[in-house]
């Protein structure tokens, strides 16, 4: 009977350490999400001061910058061709950009 407490409680203290440990990785899960958050928002802060700054886009305001680990979604409607690829030259580079994913649509086309 002793000998079935003593594994009973080894058990138990083992579980106890084992739920410690998904903690501790959910934490750092946690961590890690909120760190590529940061990096994310930063980066799409980045490059709308970048589109804000160059004089032929002044269309900012329809352009939506979505960034998701170095890649840079960019939606709306543009003016023109030529603002289309502007925007997405302007955006790649910006540094920490590591693609461009354009889906500007031009108005009227």
């Amino acid at each position: 009977m002793k000998r079935t407490a003593i594994v009973l409680c080894a058990l138990i203290a083992a579980g106890a350490v084992a739920q410690e440990k998904t903690n501790d990785q959910a934490t750092e899960e946690g961590r890690q999400k909120n760190t590529r958050f940061a990096v994310d928002a930063a980066l799409t802060a980045r490059v709308h001061t970048a589109l804000l700054n160059d004089v032929g886009l002044n269309t900012l305001r329809r352009i939506n910058v979505d960034s998701d680990n170095g890649m840079v979604t960019l939606k709306g409607v543009v003016d023109s061709q030529e603002t289309r690829n502007r925007a997405a030259e302007v955006t790649r580079r910006v540094r920490g950009v590591t693609e461009v994913k354009n889906e500007l649509r031009v108005k009227g086309g």
